[in-house]
């Protein structure tokens, strides 16, 4: 069974926050009136709504404010929230247990051949001590 690695820092993440993120991931440092209008344009939130939601990515820590002119960067890589969010998945959907979830992904289609061989040299790859107990 998974181990519960969520970043305690972070918590759980809402669309929102990634969406600040994931600006940030992209464009890197930037000041929180530019990310508005990316967000503004993108998916129509207003200036204050931006502010609000870049707020919460402060209080968790995933965001730093540097001053001046309030530039925001991000303190969560995207592999990190990737591992997190695939972490809470797991843990929500099949009881702690990443095989189950590699089970039904497999069981679906949704994998390419070079896609089910990437897999293969991961797991090949993993060093002797990746195993939780």
């Amino acid at each position: 069974m998974r181990q519960n690695t969520q970043d305690a820092r972070a918590g759980r993440l809402f669309d929102s926050e990634l969406r600040v993120l994931q600006v940030l991931w992209q464009h890197g440092d930037m000041p929180a009136r530019d990310i508005a209008a990316i967000l503004g344009e993108q998916v129509g939130w207003g200036k204050t709504t931006t502010y609000t939601v870049i707020k919460k990515c402060l209080d968790k820590g995933v965001v730093q404010r540097i001053e001046p002119n309030f530039v925001c960067r991000a303190l969560l890589t995207q592999e990190q929230a990737g591992r997190q969010e695939a972490g809470a998945l797991i843990d929500r959907l099949y009881q702690g247990r990443a095989d189950r979830l590699v089970a039904a992904l497999l069981g679906g289609d949704r994998l390419s051949a070079d896609e089910i061989a990437g897999l293969r040299r991961l797991i090949e790859e993993l060093p002797d001590d990746a195993a939780v107990e």
